[in-house]
């Protein structure tokens, strides 16, 4: 988790994920190849760990049959990264450790159904959608079963729905003094290019090294 995240966004997704999800743990940073407890998920022969993060080389966990014996052989260890998509892009380029880890991603099933906060690009899914989406389809493919699956997004909506609540509400202080417009009604972002989807998921990176 990057640390404005940790520090200034106390109902942020990832925190609100972690907190959902108790086999689970939030590591602080933005360059992590120096940090122990992620060197020790790296190295535990027990576990596989992969980076999700989009990307041509990513493995889609959408499509059927995407895992195969070999990532089964062991339980995964996802590593996600919470922050925004910049600073996500920022982080992994200052973790070559990172970089070299397995990616897997996702084809999501719906747009982001983040009404407060607008995505930068279609097909962007805030931390918490983004693992809800994971563990679908690590459930669908018989990986690991994803009980109360509609938990996770029924917190999400219970949050947005206090903020819009709170934006309604003129004796409430706070920077907000106007409904949160609907995604549809938003402005886009400038420059919505398949360049600019594609400057997201791309960072300079070294390649993983042989039979990982």
């Amino acid at each position: 988790m990057h640390p404005k995240e940790y520090r200034y966004e106390k109902a942020g997704t990832g925190r609100l994920t972690h907190l959902s999800l108790p086999n689970s743990e939030i590591i602080v940073g933005v360059e992590f190849d120096g940090n122990q407890r992620l060197a020790e998920l790296m190295a535990d022969d027990a576990h596989r760990a992969v980076l999700l993060y989009p990307g041509i080389e990513a493995m889609n966990l959408s499509q059927p049959d995407a895992l195969n014996r070999t990532e089964l052989a062991k339980p995964l260890v996802v590593l996600v990264l919470d922050a925004t998509w910049s600073c996500a892009r920022k982080m992994l380029k200052l973790s070559p450790r990172l970089q070299q880890l397995p990616r897997v991603m996702f084809s999501s099933s719906s747009p982001s159904r983040f009404v407060i906060k607008a995505q930068p690009v279609a097909g962007c899914l805030s931390t918490l959608e983004s693992v809800h989406e994971v563990l679908s389809a690590l459930a669908s493919a018989g990986v690991e079963p994803y009980e109360k699956s509609d938990q996770l997004l029924g917190l999400f909506q219970a949050m947005q729905q206090f903020q819009i609540e709170c934006a309604k509400d003129p004796n409430r202080g706070g920077y907000r003094r106007a409904d949160y417009k609907t995604p549809g009604e938003r402005k886009p972002f400038s420059g919505q290019s398949g360049r600019r989807r594609a400057s997201y998921f791309k960072v300079s990176e070294t390649p993983p090294a042989d039979g990982d």
